[in-house]
């Protein structure tokens, strides 16, 4: 159980598939045609605006519902999407660096939902752990590796109490050509006319 630096490992050396869950509870189902805008998802996932155009645009994480397709198009980020900002929010905030937050998430877009709420990530400050049970966690904390963890399912119950004060949309409104907002048509109108 050692780290590279250069990805996410599971603990432990045992195939992920057959490792125990760390969190025994039942997650919801995820609609996947809801979406959340950019100021909703920023607000969700406690960062900036500036931060979300940032790792849009360098595909950290993108928009999985809606992404941006020129001005005046309106992203559009799943539950799944807040999720991963806000882990990589704490990440950051933790000293992690943005390179090694980009393979872990990496690693984690691989993963499917049901799997991600399963896992704790941990971290020395130089690598990042995939740990799906809480012996692995043990063994990390007392082999020196893990300095903080993340439950990945503690943070899916955070984002998920935060969305449901926040406003959505589905994913076909806004989407017709000329729906897009109010600067979008009237571009359009000066356009043709």
């Amino acid at each position: 159980m050692s780290g590279t630096g250069d990805s996410v490992e599971a603990a432990g050396g045992v195939p992920q598939r057959a490792q125990g869950l760390l969190f025994g509870d039942e997650l919801p189902d995820l609609d996947t045609t809801t979406g959340y805008r950019g100021p909703t998802a920023c607000r969700a996932a406690g960062i900036t605006y500036r931060q979300l155009d940032y790792w849009a645009r360098t595909g950290l994480v993108e928009p999985t519902i809606r992404p941006a397709t020129g001005s005046g198009t309106q992203r559009l980020y799943s539950f799944r999407d807040i999720l991963v900002l806000k882990v990589v929010k704490r990440l950051l905030d933790t000293g992690v660096s943005l390179q090694q937050i980009r393979t872990a998430v990496s690693h984690l877009r691989e993963r499917g939902v049901d799997d991600l709420a399963q896992i704790t990530l941990m971290s020395d400050g130089a690598s990042v752990y995939e740990c799906t049970s809480a012996d692995e966690v043990i063994d990390l904390v007392q082999g020196g590796q893990g300095v903080f963890g993340i439950a990945v399912g503690r943070v899916w119950r955070e984002v998920e109490g935060t969305l449901a004060q926040l406003p959505t949309e589905r994913m076909d409104d806004g989407a017709e050509p000329g729906a897009d907002d109010e600067l979008a048509a009237r571009r359009r109108a000066r356009n043709a006319g």
